[in-house]
């Protein structure tokens, strides 16, 4: 029996930064997500010791809420981008 070895593995050829940076071409408002989401998250953990009277759970709750309403934007502005390119900024035949 013999098989085909023939098989392109140009895409498992790629290590992670270019894969990264190609992903970002892609879809640029996903690595801006990851960086929103990282901010808020380390903003949070610098104001957990000044949150006052406010309990550990709220404050917790509030950052999430945060860090996800952040995700959901980018992703939703990526969306948006994405239909404009493909429907309304294509070249003309």
């Amino acid at each position: 029996m013999s098989t085909n070895t023939d098989v392109s593995l140009s895409s498992y050829d790629e290590d992670q930064g270019s894969k990264f940076i190609r992903k970002a071409k892609e879809a640029p408002f996903v690595p801006m997500g990851m960086a929103g989401f990282a901010a808020i998250v380390a903003y949070g953990l610098y104001k957990l010791k000044n949150r006052g009277n406010t309990k550990m759970f709220i404050h917790l709750i509030h950052m999430r809420v945060a860090a996800q309403g952040f995700v959901v934007g980018a992703m939703t502005l990526g969306m948006g981008y994405s239909m404009y390119k493909e429907f309304w900024a294509k070249p003309k035949p």
